[in-house]
């Protein structure tokens, strides 16, 4: 019985290591937005330019948006989500 699950661990360790994990599991895509300081910032370490804009409060939304997350989320509304 122990050498039966030696060799099906073993076995299992080889399967494993002969595909190389997440080398065929993406899809290479062309980048459009690649170098763009609006979309990525300077450095991978700093924000995007378009993370500095500020935008005031529309209190006369808040109601609007309210109704759409208990539209999505099916009437219940978690606490934390509600800006009252």
């Amino acid at each position: 019985m122990k050498f039966n699950k030696i060799v099906a661990f073993v076995a299992c360790v080889v399967l494993l290591s002969s595909c190389e994990y997440q080398k065929y599991n993406h899809k290479d895509q062309k980048d459009v937005n690649a170098g763009n300081e609006w979309v990525y910032g300077v450095s991978p370490d700093s924000l995007p330019r378009q993370m500095s804009f500020k935008y005031d409060a529309k209190p006369e939304l808040d109601s609007r948006v309210n109704d759409i997350r208990a539209k999505l989320y099916g009437g219940k509304i978690p606490s934390s989500l509600v800006k009252e």
